[in-house]
């Protein structure tokens, strides 16, 4: 019969395992709309210049993205977002 309870080396504890693991972090939602809110929120919190601030948008939204949304991005035409109204337009389409 099968052993029930094998002995175990401290080599054996001393092994990373993700057995039970929860992660903490809540991925962002895939509603584009709600998106858009929370990264705006995100970088009002920062302080920066009103003058500043859509070019600050428009550098770090491309951070925000992942998957299919960063693909997205990456196959819009170079120079077809300009502003802040260019990329949530283009953004909530």
């Amino acid at each position: 019969m099968g052993d029930e309870n094998p002995i175990c080396t401290l080599g054996d504890y001393s092994k990373p395992s993700h057995e039970g693991y929860m992660n903490t972090i809540e991925l962002p939602s895939e509603d584009a709309n709600q998106h858009l809110k929370d990264f705006l929120k995100l970088v009002d919190s920062l302080d920066i210049d009103s003058e500043n601030m859509d070019r600050t948008c428009l550098c770090l939204f491309q951070f925000s993205l992942r998957d299919q949304a960063s693909n997205w991005l990456e196959r819009l035409p170079s120079g077809s977002i300009i502003t802040l109204e260019d990329l949530t337009t283009h953004f909530l389409a």
